[in-house]
């Protein structure tokens, strides 16, 4: 059986038909399998929960939360609540709209009714009416509906399952008022795939949340009435609710309990282990995730190879590489060959060429790293060259550390989107490696990760004596580490204005909105994809 018939086999949920006649793009969406959290949604979930409940009220006539289906238009859904009368059933839909916007019944509402209607007459029962009950306002609003209303909900319903069978995302909405209450602004991106300055600002998903971090050895944490409990020696050293964790991240011998990691799946929260020296071992997913067809597609893309995409993160990089120097050091020797090579990348057409321009540029910044490095601290930060694990001296052991939290984040962006961090375009997926978040991760090595090395160092937030000298390796103390952590927590919720977009995001926000961009150009919505240039 082809993929085409099996998606013609499942019933389209009403909800998804109503959100079409809102937004293709965001009914495609939804059906790709992309969730967020706003103010809007979580007023209306919070209200649907006295209804979600079919045992929650004893009179025999009124229903709540009734599953219906139509067996020929193969739509199926769930009303909030229906009432029989000896004439037939009412159906009653809730919505959450703002208060300080009018009751207005929509298109997509009156759809969303005209199915319901449906299911329920193909299920054999008569329906007298069909209302409104607008939470925020208290009032319910009667919706008279018409012979076209089900022809346009039955043609809706065709055009959905199109939408779901078609090989490219639609287009975002071009300057809509839409966009600006819409709950998937923040991940549909509509002005952003243009990929030039955008006159609005995006909204994060979860502005409250932040990353945890537990980097105490020996610590064990566990879940309890909502909140996540850390404690050592049955001591509690830590609380923290759990509502809002974005993502967990473990250094080194620290123990979750069952229970926990199986709730913070539940909440779709990632959690990253990683080793006493920030290698990063694994991370924890859902079973289900959005965009699988874009991830199919990722994998055939990644095994062709995409130039364009390889080119665009390097010469990214590059470009950042030469603007942290030039701001500590702007008669830098090293400058005007990196700024060459930035030239030499525009016009490779090979990968290899892109690799080998690569490391000549990465010869040449580390060659002047020093530079970063106030004059009157570089004796106690000695500097040789670039050499990873395990790390010859304090600055390597600082610069593994924080490419390893950078490389977290990378992946936990990607994951986000639905993408596999391991197919990728410029490093090799045969390295069994994250290849496409060392990918994105190429572009924000120089501001995000150098730059807090920069900082930490000339700032005196760690010092030379915070390091442990083992068989001719150098490694972090706990309080280093938890410094480097702090500040690199700082460094990514930090807002700046989006180098390509104008508008204000936070470095860790701005990660994924770059990953969101290599989604869109895999999926067909944008015809490239366009690195952050720092200035």
């Amino acid at each position: 059986m082809d993929s085409e018939k099996e998606h013609d086999d499942e019933p389209i949920p009403i909800s998804l038909v109503a959100n079409y006649i809102f937004c293709p793009r965001r009914a495609w969406l939804e059906a790709a399998g992309e969730k967020v959290e706003s103010a809007q949604i979580s007023v209306g979930d919070t209200a649907h929960k006295r209804v979600d409940a079919p045992t929650l009220t004893d009179d025999a006539t009124l229903f709540h939360a009734l599953d219906v289906r139509h067996s020929r238009w193969n739509v199926s859904g769930r009303l909030d609540a229906a009432q029989r009368t000896p004439d037939g059933m009412v159906i009653r839909e809730y919505k959450a709209t703002p208060v300080k916007q009018s009751m207005q019944v929509t298109d997509a509402m009156r759809t969303q009714l005209a199915l319901q209607s449906a299911c329920l007459q193909d299920m054999g029962e008569t329906v007298l009416g069909t209302e409104i009950f607008f939470i925020s306002h208290h009032r319910r609003v009667k919706v008279e509906l018409t012979d076209e209303d089900f022809h346009k909900a039955e043609d809706a319903v065709r055009q959905v399952r199109e939408m779901i069978n078609a090989p490219a995302a639609p287009a975002p909405l071009e300057d809509s008022p839409r966009c600006l209450r819409c709950s998937h602004v923040g991940i549909c991106l509509p002005e952003e795939r243009a990929l030039g300055t955008v006159t609005r600002r995006v909204m994060v998903t979860s502005p409250d949340h932040q990353v945890t971090h537990l980097t105490t050895p020996g610590t064990r944490a566990s879940s309890h009435d909502g909140r996540m409990l850390v404690t050592k020696r049955g001591d509690e050293i830590a609380s923290v609710p759990l509502d809002t964790i974005q993502a967990l991240q473990l250094h080194g011998n620290i123990d979750l309990t069952s229970g926990l990691i199986r709730e913070l799946l539940w909440r779709n929260v990632p959690i990253m282990w990683c080793s006493g020296t920030g290698r990063l071992y694994g991370w924890t997913s859902p079973s289900y995730g959005p965009n699988g067809t874009a991830r199919v597609e990722q994998h055939v893309a990644s095994h062709e190879g995409r130039l364009g995409l390889a080119r665009e993160f390097i010469q990214a990089k590059v470009h950042n590489q030469a603007v942290l120097l030039r701001r500590s050091d702007p008669a830098n020797s090293a400058l005007p060959q990196l700024r060459e090579i930035g030239k030499q990348l525009k016009n490779c057409n090979r990968w290899q060429d892109v690799l080998g321009l690569e490391g000549e540029a990465a010869a040449l910044y580390f060659s002047q790293f020093s530079a970063l490095i106030k004059p009157a601290k570089r004796r106690g930060w000695p500097w040789v060259a670039r050499m990873r694990r395990p790390a010859p001296d304090e600055l390597n052991s600082l610069l593994d550390y924080t490419y390893a939290l950078l490389l977290a984040d990378c992946i936990r962006a990607i994951t986000a989107c639905g993408l596999d961090p391991h197919a990728g375009f410029l490093h090799s997926s045969s390295r069994n490696k994250p290849a496409l978040a060392l990918d994105l991760m190429e572009e924000f090595r120089a501001p995000i990760a150098d730059s807090i090395v920069q900082t930490v160092v000339n700032n005196a937030e760690v010092s030379p004596q915070g390091f442990s000298h083992v068989l001719g390796s150098v490694r972090m103390r706990d309080d280093t580490r938890r410094s480097l952590v702090k500040a690199y927590e700082r460094r990514l919720e930090t807002e700046i204005t989006h180098p390509l977009f104008g508008y204000k995001a936070t470095w860790r926000r701005t990660i994924e909105i770059q990953a969101r961009l290599i989604l869109g150009y895999l999926d067909g919505t944008q015809s490239s994809y366009k690195g952050i240039r720092i200035r």
